[in-house]
């Protein structure tokens, strides 16, 4: 009995160790003697050719929206925002969940839809063949590098200049307890220097739907609000700070709009005291669990409230 246990335990520690579909990594001790590995990339353009679009639109509508649908309880408040609007646009959102690409590309009218691509994680979303090719037909997506600076936002020029709108989380990667993290810089730089609009969307209720860790959404269908925000345009002379801090503003008056009403949230950004979406001050499980709550259903209460 105990060998069967030594086994059953040498088995687990292998298994945990093991990058399941991932490249090797390098062991520490040929790092300095080893040539660097060649630069992997994954075509995308491939994705955004006229097949590739009427492939990525039946499974959004097809496959992808019902199955959210049928999992979650979406609504979507703003698409007016977009009336009149002249594309490319960068579509810009809080970042909570696996869901939020997905979200936005099933809300989005289907002529904005096809002709948007979605920022990606190369470490995470382009490592491996099968999800690159997933990450580049369902979304549209093509690599970023995390840190990668002007080299990381070429392809994303690119696509500006041939017309595209992209969906860029500012954030960088989900957030760990459903509360906003600081916004990088790097997606105000490229708005400001492609001198192209910014349509903030506030997500609502995705990290308690589907939070990091979850590969599904929760059971009973949790309520999720996609409000889309009218669209801001770069100022001659502004800083990227100071969009950085006009599209977090932006979200956060959403967020306020979505608790509240539409006229509270806006009495209380003019007085400049629209609460802020850092979530409170600490342990790491208290701000989880505030994280965590659900939006409100609409609709009539429940009686026992």
């Amino acid at each position: 009995m105990a060998a069967k246990r030594k086994l059953a335990d040498e088995i687990r520690d292998v298994a945990e160790g093991w990058r399941w579909g991932r490249r090797p990594v390098m062991p520490r001790s040929a790092e300095g003697v080893t040539a660097p590995p060649t630069r992997w990339e994954f075509p995308t353009d491939w994705a955004r050719s006229d097949a590739g679009v009427a492939a990525r639109d039946a499974i959004l509508s097809g496959l992808m929206r019902p199955v959210v649908w049928n999992e979650t309880t979406p609504e979507v408040f703003g698409l007016d925002n977009l009336d009149g609007v002249r594309p490319p646009v960068m579509f810009i959102s809080n970042h909570t969940s696996h869901l939020d690409a997905t979200l936005i590309l099933t809300t989005l009218p289907p002529k904005w839809r096809n002709k948007t691509a979605t920022a990606a994680a190369k470490d995470y979303f382009f490592d491996v063949w099968w999800r690159s090719a997933f990450t580049a037909l369902v979304y549209g997506g093509f690599p970023i590098e995390r840190g990668g600076g002007e080299r990381a936002t070429a392809k994303a020029k690119e696509l500006i200049r041939d017309g595209w709108n992209l969906i860029v989380f500012p954030e960088g990667t989900r957030s760990p307890d459903g509360w906003v993290q600081r916004f990088r810089h790097g997606t105000a730089r490229l708005a400001i220097e492609m001198e192209m609009p910014v349509v903030p969307i506030a997500i609502v209720g995705a990290y308690a739907a589907m939070p990091k860790g979850r590969s599904w959404p929760k059971p009973n269908r949790p309520p999720i609000r996609v409000r889309y925000g009218r669209p801001l345009l770069p100022e001659e002379g502004h800083t990227h700070q100071e969009l950085s801090l006009r599209m977090q503003q932006a979200i956060a008056e959403m967020f306020d709009e979505d608790r509240t009403s539409w006229w509270e949230a806006r009495q209380r950004a003019g007085r400049g005291e629209t609460p802020k979406l850092v979530g409170p001050s600490g342990p790491s499980w208290l701000r989880t669990w505030e994280g965590s709550r659900p939006p409100r259903r609409r609709g009539k209460p429940p009686t026992w409230r």
